[in-house]
């Protein structure tokens, strides 16, 4: 048995007519009249320099925060579609550990359309706004011929209403989210939901990007369902406090495009909090926050019939957040620290393990609960909206588990072996695990350039310093960490 220490939603299936019904839920409220012009900066008639931080997207800048916080209602009415589009390379380090290349880096070294999205988003009302995109990945599935075929479907959407007082002595913020992603109705780009920002492909080239290194994160994963409600008091504390249900029924939009084998089940009314305070005087702003979350879902999505079968989470963060934005310069501190803590099932838990230690002992049993930390530290400058870089730094660390475990001694010979339940050895071979550790650490350096405003064109290189709880032959196989260096180049495109 098997337990990866993190993991990231992927979304496999194809609904086409849910994502139809929900772009006509969105377009249907918004009144007629307006030009075909880019959703939010034309809206507002800001430049794309005034929401984000020298004007890389999706990072905010205390006008975007506030864009965002008042339901997206600044400014006027305009048609509420714009598009985005991601063309990427990603090269790994060392591919010829591997038994199949071709499958565990699938399209490496080669240019791809990496995903494309269409988002909705604007003014409905004075007090009623709305962020939604929808997003196609050419690569979401591989049939036994090695083609790959694409899946449409619901990503991030935040529905809100907002009301603002203002006084003398009092500058008021309140308001209601209806989304899909724990944290992506948060304001700072240290919410788990938008630390990561450039859009992972899904070929196993990639599966070493930073994108796809340790990140924050809730246990719940994306696409559920969950009602917020926030104040920002005096642009200084700001508060949010709400629930999360399985996206079914009339919430089945939240989901839409997700198979039901692969949409989360919880169980019950999950909550999540977040609290933040927050200083802005001159150029500079300055965020310290916490935030968390609890949720229980269901082993198997499509048997919610057993309470017993519930993984529980407890999610903690603590993040902070520094900005000096004074045109030409545009600088990002972030600093992200989160704890999870995962209890299995009484059935999955204390599991005995196909391996043995040297002396033909049998191992430990899988472990009934495990918690892992995650550290992510980034510096971005900007200079005149067009050229940047950052440096970023990730560690995963947390306790030891059987259950990671794809390789070890097998009992008898004492020879090393892929694990005997793996029905693909090749692939553990690469992503295997021999320490039963999920630390892994590393660095990302980063390069761009925005030739205008609607376009980046960046390099990242991510270098790792260990890999599943070591630097050398962590899988058991001979792959070191250093193995994995990956460096990615991508294209992306948002009108």
């Amino acid at each position: 048995m098997n337990r990866t220490p993190f993991h990231k939603e992927q979304v496999r299936a194809s609904a086409f007519f849910s994502l139809l019904g929900l772009m006509f839920l969105l377009l249907a409220t918004w009144p007629g009249g307006a030009q075909a012009i880019p959703a939010f900066n034309r809206q507002t008639g800001q430049n794309c320099v005034a929401c984000h931080a020298g004007g890389q997207f999706p990072e905010l800048t205390p006008y975007g925060r506030l864009f965002k916080l008042t339901g997206y209602t600044i400014g006027e009415r305009a048609l509420p579609i714009s598009g985005m589009a991601v063309a990427s390379l990603s090269h790994v380090a060392n591919t010829s550990k591997s038994d199949d290349p071709g499958g565990d880096f699938q399209k490496n070294n080669k240019p791809i359309l990496a995903t494309a999205s269409l988002l909705l988003g604007g003014k409905v009302t004075d007090n009623i706004g709305a962020f939604a995109q929808v997003t196609y990945d050419p690569y979401a599935t591989q049939s036994a011929d090695g083609s790959f075929h694409g899946h449409t479907s619901a990503d991030n959407i935040d529905i809100r209403y907002a009301d603002r007082y203002i006084g003398e002595q009092r500058d008021l913020i309140f308001g209601f989210s209806a989304n899909n992603n724990p944290s992506v109705s948060d304001p700072w780009n240290t919410a788990a939901a938008w630390t990561q920002y450039v859009p992972v492909p899904s070929p196993t080239s990639s599966r070493f990007i930073d994108g796809n290194a340790p990140y924050p994160g809730f246990g719940a994963g994306g696409n559920i369902a969950g009602l917020t409600a926030y104040t920002f008091w005096n642009k200084t504390i700001y508060a949010e406090l709400g629930g999360y249900v399985t996206s079914k029924g009339p919430f089945r939009l939240f989901s839409a495009g997700v198979a039901n084998a692969d949409n989360t089940k919880l169980r019950g009314v999950n909550p999540y909090w977040r609290l933040a305070y927050n200083r802005e005087w001159g150029a500079h702003s300055l965020m310290v926050g916490t935030s968390g979350m609890v949720a229980r879902v269901y082993d198997d999505p499509l048997d919610t019939s057993d309470p017993a079968s519930v993984h529980r989470y407890t999610d903690l963060a603590v993040d902070a957040q520094y900005q000096y934005l004074l045109d030409p310069h545009s600088v990002t501190a972030q600093l992200v620290l989160t704890s999870n803590r995962h209890r299995l099932p009484a059935a999955l838990g204390n599991q005995p393990v196909a391996f043995v230690d040297a002396a033909g002992n049998a191992l430990a049993n899988t472990n009934t609960a495990d918690t892992n930390h995650v550290i992510r530290a980034k510096l971005t400058y900007v200079y005149r909206a067009r050229y940047g870089g950052s440096i970023g730094l990730f560690s995963l660390t947390g306790t030891h588990d059987t259950a990671y475990l794809t390789a070890g001694l097998e009992p008898g010979s004492l020879t090393i072996n892929p694990d005997p339940e793996s029905a693909a050895p090749s692939v553990r071979a690469v992503d295997g695990n021999r320490t039963g550790s999920p630390s892994t650490n590393g660095v990302t350096l980063e390069a761009f350039w925005t030739p205008f405003q609607y376009l980046r064109i960046g390099a990242q290189y991510t270098a790792y310093g260990r890999f599943n709880g070591a630097s050398k032959n962590y899988d058991g196989f001979g792959r070191n960490a250093s193995d994995n260096n990956t460096l990615f180049i991508y294209t992306w495109l948002a009108y």
